[in-house]
């Protein structure tokens, strides 16, 4: 690996610490991004129970927000729940708007990566063919500057696709199970205050 790295030459060190950062973007939003850290089972239905037994105390509305971005939502819907509908309405979307911040922590990085890693292959790509130019004098070429030139073009053209491939693709995938999650948040928060309403007019 030493050896790729040393024929790849200096430009490929702007390659390897954009790959660091986009493998630890990676990994901190899969550990963020588990389902049962955003809509950790039981939780809709617990919050449920501390409104029909009438548990739902400011401490208690703490607590549950602090569980989770689901607890979040819901904790919202219960500590507006004597307001009037228009704002309480707000309230939930406004913790939602903040949720889905949260929650999209980091995508952009993560497309950024994808733009500028292919673009810091085409830079290390320049400094090869400029090497391999370099190469040629009055009385001949030196072939091991040319070799060397044409090693620096390839491995950082490929490296730079190698990182951008994965870090496009996961960011997709994020993107989609973000979405996912915010429509499940969306339907269980206006689960929830249906049922403030539907008490509230009885």
């Amino acid at each position: 690996m030493l050896d790729i790295l040393q024929a790849a030459g200096w430009p490929i060190w702007l390659l390897v610490a954009t790959s660091v950062l986009c493998l630890a973007l990676i990994i901190e939003r899969l550990l963020s991004l588990r389902r049962g850290q955003v809509l950790p089972a039981g939780l809709a239905s617990h919050a449920l129970e501390l409104y029909r037994q009438g548990q739902d105390s400011p401490e208690a509305i703490v607590r549950l927000a602090a569980r989770a971005p689901l607890g979040r939502v819901l904790a919202e819907v219960l500590a507006n729940r004597d307001t009037p509908d228009t704002y309480r309405l707000a309230a939930i979307e406004d913790a939602g708007r903040d949720v889905a911040h949260q929650l999209n922590r980091y995508l952009p990085a993560l497309a950024t990566i994808s733009v500028i890693a292919p673009l810091l292959g085409l830079f290390g790509t320049v400094i090869g063919m400029i090497e391999i130019f370099g190469a040629f004098t009055q009385t001949g070429a030196d072939p091991t500057q040319m070799a060397h030139g044409i090693s620096v073009a390839l491995y950082n053209t490929a490296f730079g696709i190698i990182i951008a491939i994965p870090a496009l693709a996961f960011h997709r995938y994020f993107r989609g199970r973000v979405e996912h999650y915010l429509h499940q948040l969306e339907r269980e928060a206006s689960l929830l205050n249906r049922l403030v309403l539907r008490k509230g007019e009885r």
